[in-house]
């Protein structure tokens, strides 16, 4: 009789006779008797085939009771089980109750008594209630407070009540609408702040931002050193470099309201803004929308490719070991390389939006403010609580000045003159000095004592050399000794172009404690080598060849 039922069960377990069409196939439990490993021994989990009494073993699960009544369609009870592994009285069991395992298990009761019974619906709840943006951390502490016995193992346990409370009684919360975006529609722009990864120029930290333009559609990212704030010249200058490297432009562009650029604006200057700003769009025939004002997820399709574009930057520079770089342009060269890598994963998804955008216009629009100042006799002019020199023959003249976010373009009437680096006040309202000493120093050199103490003294240095050499020679020798030899030496640096190399000089003196510049020595030093010097021969023409250039004329008049 065992070996009857043993070779039953194999039948049944193989798949061969009862196994229903479309059935699925066996569970794992059945190998081991198709290898034959127990023989008329009782199967694992209490299935028996000859003796009648069960193993003990461990309890059935869903996919066993599944399984037992996809069988059950088509054999027996008895059969039934041993395909499924378990045994006939389970099977007469699932008979009387077809229910899962998983069904039939109680709901877990509480094993301790709640710490929070007395203090949550009395207490917690109506603090909810009365401030539902408060966070669960802060509600803790003031429970703890209130109760000092509240252990502080207990904050998990109200964290969890209170997400809980929220979602069954807590108010509506806001819904992210998803998007699809049609191809050339629309194109965003917004700043991000990258003080916080330690950038250095000539080794001076770079306090700036990023414009970030992007593509709503095809995800194209263009992206430009800001040196100064939020403000319409930033995007303007962004804005038109990104459309310019994209090769054409969107039907409509999206800002977050220029707030930062509006801030401390009175209601005209708003009023001129808004309308450069509504110019800038209708030169490139783009619609001018904006997010409203602190609902940044609005903004969403380049919000979040913000925090992706900084990380990509600070993994570069963890790459390239080392967050200095010699010059801004050497800067913004690195951050171009990563915009660029960047689109060329998403190179073919660009060319076929690039293909539907509208086209370019023939030229840039302006990009930049222009205001007029008056050189004053102190050698310059003050802007925006900057004073930025010129040299001394445009005292009294009044110039035109192009105003960008890192430079300025300065202009006599319609002549152009020369480019300044931009200047920006102090957070605090301190007022800044842009200065180029070579402005000054003839004039320096007739008035030395006037360095002492001159305003803008510290900036005048063109490098730190020159300003620790300067306060060493305050300390040494006298005041009008010391004025004296400084001008000497920015004279000498500025005559005999060599700021670099003197600077050089007076590094090696400065490491010296006794070091002392010879004025003598310098200028012998830095003379022009008359070996260098060019030979020029002039060879003058014979008066006989101007005698022969007459005589045809001569013949002519006769």
């Amino acid at each position: 009789m065992p070996t009857i039922r043993m070779r039953m069960a194999a039948v049944c377990l193989s798949g061969r006779g009862a196994k229903p069409r479309g059935a699925t196939d066996t569970p794992p439990q059945a190998s081991f008797l198709l290898e034959g490993r127990f023989g008329d021994r009782d199967l694992p989990g209490g299935a028996f085939f000859g003796r009648g009494d069960a193993v003990p073993g461990s309890h059935i699960n869903d996919h066993q009771v599944r399984y037992y009544m996809k069988m059950r369609q088509t054999v027996s009870p008895r059969s039934a089980a041993a395909c499924a592994a378990f045994s006939t009285a389970t099977a007469y069991r699932l008979e009387a109750d077809m229910r899962l395992p998983s069904q039939r298990k109680a709901p877990r009761g509480r094993r301790r008594p709640d710490p929070l019974a007395d203090i949550f619906d009395s207490e917690v709840v109506p603090l909810l209630e009365s401030a539902p943006g408060i966070r669960a951390v802060a509600v803790f502490e003031e429970m703890q407070r209130r109760h000092p016995e509240l252990p502080d193992g207990v904050r998990r346990t109200m964290e969890r009540r209170i997400r809980s409370w929220r979602a069954l009684q807590g108010p509506d919360r806001d819904v992210m609408f998803r998007q699809v975006h049609e191809p050339g529609r629309m194109g965003l722009s917004d700043f991000t702040d990258m003080a916080d990864l330690g950038v250095r120029i000539a080794g001076v930290g770079l306090d700036h931002r990023l414009y970030h333009f992007r593509l709503a559609c095809s995800g194209f990212e263009h992206a430009h050193v800001i040196l100064g704030g939020e403000s319409y010249v930033a995007l303007a200058e962004g804005l038109q470099n990104a459309l310019w490297a994209l090769g054409g432009a969107p039907r409509e562009h999206r800002s977050d309201s220029l707030s930062a650029a509006f801030r401390n604006l009175d209601a005209s200057a708003r009023e001129d803004l808004t309308r450069r700003y509504d110019a800038l769009c209708r030169h490139y025939r783009m619609e001018p929308t904006r997010n409203n004002r602190g609902v940044a997820h609005e903004n969403g399709a380049i919000e979040s490719a913000h925090a992706h574009l900084k990380a990509a930057v600070r993994d570069a520079l963890l790459m390239r070991g080392s967050a200095d770089f010699d010059e801004l342009a050497e800067y913004r060269r690195f951050i171009d390389e990563i915009v660029a890598r960047k689109n060329a994963r998403s190179a073919k998804r660009i060319d076929a939006e690039r293909a539907v955008l509208q086209s370019l216009p023939g030229l840039r629009t302006s990009d930049y403010e222009e205001v007029l100042v008056m050189v004053t006799s102190s050698g310059g002019f003050t802007l925006r609580k900057v004073f930025y020199t010129v040299p001394s023959r445009l005292i009294g003249h009044r110039l035109r000045v192009r105003l960008y976010d890192d430079r300025l373009e300065l202009f006599l009437g319609g002549t152009p003159l020369f480019t300044l680096p931009r200047g920006r006040a102090d957070r605090k309202g301190k007022h800044d000095h842009v200065v180029d000493y070579r402005h000054v120093i003839h004039a320096l050199r007739r008035k030395p004592m006037a360095l002492l103490n001159l305003v803008y003294r510290d900036q005048l240095f063109p490098r730190e050399a020159y300003r620790r050499m300067f306060d060493r020679l305050i300390d040494r020798l006298a005041d009008r000794m010391a004025c004296r030899t400084m001008v000497e030496l920015l004279s000498l640096a500025h005559e005999r172009a060599c700021e670099a190399e003197l600077a050089g000089v007076l590094e090696s003196l400065l490491a010296t404690p006794q070091g002392m510049p010879d004025m003598a020595a310098l200028r012998a030093r830095f003379a022009p080598d008359p070996a260098a010097l060019p030979e020029v021969i002039v060879e003058l023409a014979p008066l006989s060849a101007y005698e022969a250039l007459l005589a045809p004329r001569a013949e002519e008049m006769a």
